[in-house]
């Protein structure tokens, strides 16, 4: 507080007739920034009888209440009359300058505490117990261009996203220019900070008011920092000023606003309840107003108000980079059993669970369900569920936040519904992005069939923009990626949902499995296919169709056909090639195809088969190896180096009159390393006979092996297949249409006997 003159308030003590001792207390209170403890040394009293001086005079001042507030109330009410006593006289200011640098060092002493407390730990989800902000915190990037006020066109979106770089969609290439959490702060003295759920809004607020406190950040200011939904939700309805007042006891806090020496972090707008958001902004925009030196950071969910704050500049905190997801990776599992490297690995690894990393809320929930067994699910969907639910309920949940429910009538299982029918409506039509009003279209047809829903089709209109919003505002679920264009926010979130309507719908149609196989050969319906195996209660059904129509995928094709007889040819059978051996085979068959059309001076092509098997083309001929235990890709890779070196593999002639030398230098090999790894040439395939010249048949055998591989994987995920359908898949797989058709005739006869 400004101190006021001597000769002043010794006048205004005897208009208000105080005791002499009431005189004395009252102007040395008001005439200097001594504390309780000060004052009463000045005037040799203990503190109790300093404050019970006090009393009298709040009582000739008729000033009410409790606290240090009556200070404050009183000193507001002396400073207007000292104002008209300072114009009456114009006398020479008798009173000291205000020595701000004091008051504000001061004020952060005193709010020290509070803010460590408050803003210096974090929990969230399901952690056993706070963790310092320090230890967590990952430094944030800012847009300074809104993703969703962008006027871009679909196709401009979508040009990073073509089939050969599918697995990359979502992450995409990071065009948009982004600046340091810290510099964006600096640059902006009135600054709105928009982001989806779970973006790290509340985290980047709290680093600022540690970073304050302890002098690493705009250290001359006193930080301030406050929780919109508490300050709403607060007695009495206080200004903003009244409430920052009584929260933080600061006695000069007027003086420090009026210098502009406040840094006033103002968090969670979107979490004010409708009822309180007219009085929160007026108040916001008040106390930005009158006192605009002051620095003033807000955050808010995006698409959660349509209010715009004229003076602000609003800002968009961006996904996390790998950069970011490392840094936080290793500082959550610094000290732990998982070490961060196993975990940045499987990241790296898998793009659809690294693209759900990019959100920190998303992030926290891996390292969280990580560290528990140093792996991830092996059904992705059971890890993409437990995402979803942390984003429809418990994130709110676990903070006590109950929002205003725009569609109220959508339950937990009916947003999940709506959800779905759009994923796959979209997903079907391959608009991975798609229009506001196709978007609206798609929640019209569906809440016009909930149970007493309007039926006048502009409300209906209405309704369907208000649950879109609610859904980005809520959830972040579905976001805007340009103006007027949506997606979802992940596209691990739009197969997810996909694969859940399928799901759903197949327990009432058998359509709805057979249009999934339909797109067994889309590489961009791989992920639908695992997601929906994963979450079939019994996936026998899918996997037996997946199976009948890759069989199909090369009928008629007489070459294909020659191929597949050669592959299971039983005298390679007799060494036991399982059906990934026999896999390989046909991709070696392939490749020798390809090389011959385009590369026709290539001298060979070698595939390591399951470390057992060795193929060899050579122009003319496929040889095959086999060693009777695996090998270690050292020993592997020294073979090879031989066989290259030596020039052995020139041609098939070459090779077989070196035979003897090959399995002697092996043998010594063997010796040499204590294991005797024997090694047997087994077989030469003329390869003349089975050359693809036709591009098409060499699409469709490439389209018929990745299908079949594909299918394996399903088979070996964590999906629930019954015994009997396992080995009946492994059996007959990679067989010629014409065994096929065989043994199930045998099949039917069988079973009539």
């Amino acid at each position: 507080m400004q101190p006021l003159p001597r000769d002043f308030l010794t006048q205004l003590a005897q208009e208000y007739n105080l005791t002499e001792e009431q005189q004395e207390a009252f102007v040395e209170r008001f005439s200097s920034n001594k504390n309780e403890q000060e004052i009463a040394d000045t005037l040799h009293i203990t503190p109790n009888a300093f404050r019970t001086r006090m009393t009298g005079v709040y009582n000739k001042f008729s000033i009410s209440g409790k606290g240090p507030g009556k200070v404050r109330k009183l000193h507001d009410f002396l400073f207007p009359k000292y104002q008209k006593f300072q114009a009456s006289t114009n006398p020479k200011p008798s009173n000291p300058a205000i020595n701000i640098e004091f008051l504000v060092k001061q004020a952060r002493e005193m709010v020290r505490a509070d803010i460590q407390e408050r803003c210096g730990t974090m929990r969230v989800l399901d952690m056993n117990h706070p963790i310092g902000l320090d230890d967590i915190y990952t430094h944030v990037n800012i847009l300074e261009t809104i993703t969703g006020r962008r006027r871009k066109p679909i196709a401009e979106l979508l040009q990073d996203c073509s089939a050969h770089d599918w697995e990359r969609f979502g992450l995409g290439k990071r065009t948009e220019e982004r600046v340091p959490g810290l510099q964006a702060v600096a640059k902006y003295s009135k600054l709105t900070i928009l982001g989806k759920p779970g973006a790290g809004k509340t985290t980047f607020l709290k680093y600022l008011a540690i970073q304050c406190i302890e002098g690493k950040f705009l250290g001359d200011r006193l930080p301030i920092f406050i929780t919109l939904k508490d300050f709403a939700e607060a007695a009495n309805h206080r200004s903003l000023l009244e409430y920052i007042d009584q929260f933080n006891r600061v006695l000069s806090l007027p003086e420090i606003f009026q210098q502009g020496k406040a840094l006033v972090l103002l968090d969670g707008l979107d979490e004010v309840r409708e009822e309180d958001s007219k009085r929160i902004l007026k108040e916001i925009r008040d106390c930005s107003h009158q006192f605009r030196e002051n620095h003033f950071i807000m955050t808010c969910r995006i698409a959660a108000r349509e209010y715009t704050f004229e003076k602000f500049t609003e800002v968009e905190i961006a996904d996390f980079d790998f950069t970011q997801i490392e840094n936080f990776a290793n500082k959550w599992f610094k000290n732990q059993a998982v070490k961060p490297e196993i975990f940045l690995n499987q990241i790296k690894n898998n793009q659809r669970i690294q693209e759900l990393a990019t959100s920190p809320l998303l992030l926290t929930l891996l390292c969280l369900t990580f560290e528990e067994t140093g792996d991830f699910p092996a059904n992705r969907s059971e890890l993409y569920k437990e995402g979803l639910d942390v984003l429809l309920k418990k994130w709110d949940a676990k903070r006590g936040i109950y929002r205003d429910q725009v569609y109220k009538k959508l339950s937990r299982q009916r947003k999940e519904d709506l959800l779905s029918k759009i994923a796959l409506t979209t997903f079907e039509a391959r608009d991975y992005f798609f229009k506001q009003k196709e978007a609206e279209r798609y929640i019209t047809d569906y809440i016009r069939n909930l149970p007493g829903a309007n039926t006048d089709e502009e409300a209906l209109q209405l309704d369907s923009e208000a649950v879109l919003r609610s859904i980005e505002a809520q959830h972040g679920l579905l976001v805007e990626r340009a103006k007027g264009i949506y997606s979802f926010s992940h596209l691990t979130f739009h197969e997810y949902f996909t694969a859940r309507e399928i799901i759903i719908n197949q327990q009432s149609s058998e359509e709805a499995l057979q249009k999934l196989v339909s797109h067994i050969t889309d590489i961009q319906w791989r992920e639908v296919f695992l997601l929906a195996a994963g979450m079939s209660s019994f996936a026998d059904r899918l996997l037996l169709l997946m199976k009948h129509e890759i069989e199909h995928l090369i009928d008629g094709f007489e070459r294909l056909e020659q191929i597949l007889e050669r592959v299971n040819n039983h005298s390679i059978l007799g060494y036991h090639w399982d059906c990934w051996d026999r896999l390989h085979l046909i991709e070696s068959f392939y490749y020798f195809s390809v090389n011959l059309t385009n590369y026709p001076s290539l001298k060979g092509f070698s595939c390591n088969i399951n470390n057992n098997f060795l193929i060899i083309c050579l122009p003319g001929n496929m040889i095959l190896l086999k060693f009777s235990q695996t090998l270690s890709e050292d020993i592997t890779s020294k073979f090879w180096n031989y066989l290259t070196d030596s020039q052995i593999l020139e041609n098939s002639k070459r090779f077989m009159a070196h035979k003897e030398d090959i399995l002697g230098l092996w043998q010594s090999w063997s010796e040499e390393i204590e294991i005797n790894i024997i090694l047997e040439i087994i077989e030469f395939i003329n390869l003349s006979e089975y050359n693809i010249n036709s591009p098409t048949e060499l699409q469709l055998l490439k389209g018929y092996y990745d299908a079949n591989k594909f299918l394996l994987g399903c088979l070996n995920s964590d999906c629930y297949v019954s015994r009997e359908v396992r080995e009946e898949i492994e059996k007959t797989l990679l067989l010629p249409i014409a065994e096929i058709e065989k043994r199930k005739i045998e099949k039917q006869k069988r079973q009539s006997r």
